[in-house]
């Protein structure tokens, strides 16, 4: 089976294909020919945000491709600061608009706080996300969109959108990757039937610098961001690396290799990567 047709099953039995493009910091105007080089290469599902601002071009990119609208799988994320019930339905149309699609795939709540609390509050804005979440589950029952979810909830944000609707996530998508595995949220999520999406994955490529990582990659003949992106396979996840060019689509999804249970354990017991100027972004640390 080749690495794109691989697919997990949603808890609503929606299909997901295990490998997708990220477009994050791709600009509007270059996402359409990313997309298009990735959809008419295999990739299956492309997974960008309002936040990202490219939306607009992943819909022209699906246009663009030889591919049909039912073979690919497309989701976006409600802005972080949406907190509310009509602004979140508002913004679910306004993305159908921008992309000229009837329908998406999945739409998840992009973050439990909105940025600018991030590392800064304890406020997990509980209600708020319920409200949010309730304008996802009334568009799932629309048809606008076929599965919902979420992304960086910790087990108190799962936990409140599970005991306090009828729609458990689909998904919960985190960063995940070698030095920063979060193993109990990813085994809670499991254990619940919500499937795990890890974005970066290679740590917005902070971890091709990292000598340890080097050094086992070249033990299996394999660059280290294909380390990377074969070790979140192995944590049973849907892996989300981010690439525009058509020759680094195609490295991120040479996975046919498997990392040996002694090697992995190597890796998660790294515990931390040095994310260099990345360290700006609240998911690595940082602060708006």
């Amino acid at each position: 089976m080749a690495i794109f047709d691989e697919t997990y099953t949603l808890n609503n039995r929606v299909k997901i294909p295990r490998l997708a493009l990220g477009v994050w910091e791709i600009p509007d105007d270059q996402t359409p020919q990313a997309v298009k080089e990735a959809l008419n290469m295999g990739y299956r599902h492309i997974d960008t945000a309002q936040a990202y601002h490219n939306e607009r071009g992943v819909g022209e990119g699906l246009r663009l491709a030889n591919v049909s609208r039912d073979q690919v799988f497309i989701n976006s994320k409600i802005e972080a600061e949406i907190k509310d019930y009509q602004k979140a339905k508002n913004s679910i149309d306004e993305t159908l608009m921008k992309m000229k699609l009837d329908y998406l795939d999945m739409m998840i709540i992009h973050n439990p706080q909105p940025w600018k609390e991030v590392n800064q509050s304890d406020d997990r804005h509980f209600n708020g996300n319920l409200e949010t979440w309730r304008a996802l589950e009334d568009a799932l029952k629309a048809g606008k969109l076929r599965a919902i979810g979420v992304s960086s909830f910790q087990k108190v944000d799962l936990d409140n959108i599970i005991k306090n609707s009828s729609t458990k996530p689909a998904v919960n998508q985190i960063l995940c990757h070698i030095g920063a595995t979060p193993s109990e949220l990813i085994q809670y999520s499991q254990d619940q039937n919500i499937i795990i999406e890890a974005f970066s994955p290679i740590a917005h490529g902070e971890i091709l610098r990292n000598q340890e990582i080097q050094q086992m990659a070249a033990k299996y003949q394999v660059s280290p961001a294909q380390l990377a992106i074969r070790y979140d396979w192995q944590l049973n996840t849907v892996v989300l690396p981010k690439a525009i060019s058509p020759q680094h689509m195609q490295a991120n999804a040479q996975l046919d290799f498997e990392i040996s249970e002694t090697d992995m354990a190597t890796l998660k017991s790294i515990k931390s990567i040095d994310y260099g100027k990345s360290s700006s972004f609240p998911v690595f640390g940082g602060k708006q």
